[in-house]
């Protein structure tokens, strides 16, 4: 489901009044966020999807990592997860499902969050994730709607997981071994050290970069904090083997999805057609994108690895996202 799907189905919803709801659905947030003492509020998210990689094991730990980081979007601690399993079981023995589990729990675990059950199906096709309650002080919760004119953009993690990913469904040789080493890795690490290190240094705005792409999320926090965001694509950092993967045509229909949401959003300027098939492509468990304050972007670019700085927030203009 691309984002103009999904802002028509939540069209006719009600929003939910109720002071205890920190944060719901209206601005396309990771998660909800709900107060329960004066400094303790709940964060919760749901995600799972169909495997992305062979190994099961891999997928487990991957699914994993996706799910826990919308609770690390808002700046949250990951508490407990439920698991959430499709899986057919007249074609594949229990012991695929078992090492999904497996992955998982490693992951959820190196979270310092414990999996306390969950639910399966039988299903034709596999599919797993975790629904995750995490806590945040809610005074210190990251959000989208939070840009300020005059933060700066830092990414955490290179973009093209959906590229790599769809090469290396063709079979064996399509994608380099260690380009998928490396995209493995991407996928499968953490973004709590990226959110921890925002909420220590007073930063109030971040999204995870997944499924909508880069520009689909960016137009969340563009829309929700009323501000323009401006890309220097250059500083995009792109996953070893993503170009050659363009090149090959490994696209996806979330990408086309992405591209019929953003177009009337994104001044593309001259921006080439790989770095723009880049920006739009759907991430699995991609890094976290924050406006950070100008005066704190060095220590936290210091402090995360792999954080890029990669453009800047405008006050409001004709386009959300304005790429240079």
């Amino acid at each position: 489901m691309g984002p103009g799907d999904l802002s028509k189905v939540l069209a006719p919803l009600s929003p939910t009044r109720d002071p205890r709801l920190l944060v719901g659905f209206e601005t396309f947030d990771d998660a909800g966020v709900f107060r329960v003492a004066d400094d303790l509020a709940l964060v919760q998210t749901v995600d799972f999807f169909a495997p992305i990689v062979d190994d099961p094991f891999d997928f487990g730990r991957i699914a994993a990592a996706n799910a826990l980081s919308d609770v690390y979007a808002m700046g949250g601690e990951p508490l407990t997860a439920l698991v959430i399993a499709a899986f057919p079981t007249d074609t594949l023995p229990l012991d695929v499902l078992s090492r999904i589990l497996q992955g998982g729990q490693e992951t959820v675990h190196k979270a310092g969050a414990l999996i306390v059950g969950g639910h399966t199906v039988v299903d034709t096709e596999i599919k797993y994730g975790l629904a995750v309650t995490g806590r945040v002080h809610p005074d210190r919760i990251l959000t989208n709607a939070a840009a300020r004119e005059g933060d700066r953009l830092v990414l955490t993690k290179p973009l093209g997981t959906g590229l790599l990913a769809t090469a290396g469904k063709r079979g064996a040789g399509a994608l380099h071994v260690d380009h998928e080493r490396q995209l493995i890795a991407s996928m499968a690490s953490l973004n709590a050290d990226a959110s921890r290190v925002a909420v220590a240094l007073g930063v109030r705005c971040a999204t995870d970069v997944t499924g909508f792409g880069l520009l689909g999320h960016a137009s969340h926090i563009a829309r929700a904090s009323n501000v323009t965001l401006a890309i220097a694509v250059a500083k995009v950092p792109v996953l070893p083997g993503a170009r050659a993967a363009w090149e090959s045509n490994a696209v996806t229909g979330g990408a086309a999805r992405n591209e019929s949401f953003v177009e009337s959003l994104v001044s593309y300027g001259i921006t080439a057609a790989f770095e723009r098939a880049l920006l739009i492509d759907p991430q699995t468990s991609g890094g976290l994108l924050l406006a950070v304050p100008e005066a704190r972007v060095a220590e936290y670019l210091a402090q995360v690895s792999g954080a890029v700085e990669i453009g800047s927030v405008r006050s409001v203009g004709a386009a959300g996202i304005v790429l240079t």
